[in-house]
């Protein structure tokens, strides 16, 4: 018995469309897709989420001292003339960083090699820039405290009914 479903694809292909689907259910919490490639998605978005539950408070608080640009009432970078040149004025001020312990970040690579960046949009405001989402920070700070009591089943498949065209079952795959 083979250890995965070839889905019809190369390999290349394969990953690049899991990757995309995991990212996209993590994203957005379900997505429709056919049963096949859904029973392929559970096995690596659960895998995630338990790295995820597992490595969730494993990290310590460090303060920082950082330099940052100061600015003026309408949010420019306040400059001085120093020598005939136009120099940018710093601040130092101290910041809480979370320092990743060595398990959190070998955790927080091995979900990168999976997840792809993704960038959300409002739709009701057409010109605004997309912003990305950091979609591990997501999973270590939304979904993984959501589930921290659970052992496994962190998604459920749920069967739509056959696709028109050539009647592959459909199904929606969610977070529980």
């Amino acid at each position: 018995m083979a250890k995965y479903r070839k889905l019809g694809r190369t390999s290349s292909q394969r990953k690049a469309l899991l990757r995309n689907q995991v990212t996209a259910l993590l994203c957005n919490g379900k997505i429709v897709t056919t049963e096949t490639k859904a029973k392929e998605i559970k096995k690596i978005a659960e895998g995630l989420i338990a790295m995820a539950v597992k490595e969730k408070d494993n990290y310590e608080e460090v303060t920082v001292k950082a330099k940052v640009a100061r600015k003026d009432k309408d949010g420019k970078r306040v400059k001085e003339v120093v020598d005939g040149k136009k120099v940018t004025v710093y601040d130092e001020v101290e910041k809480k960083i979370k320092k990743d312990m060595p398990s959190r970040l070998h955790a927080r690579r091995q979900m990168l090699k999976v997840l792809y960046p993704v960038k959300v949009s409002d739709k009701a405001d057409k010109k605004a820039k997309a912003k990305e989402v950091d979609m591990v920070a997501k999973l270590f700070d939304e979904i993984a405290p959501k589930y921290e009591g659970r052992n496994g089943g962190y998604t459920r498949i749920i069967k739509i009914g056959q696709r028109k065209g050539d009647a592959a079952m459909e199904v929606l795959i969610e977070l529980v």
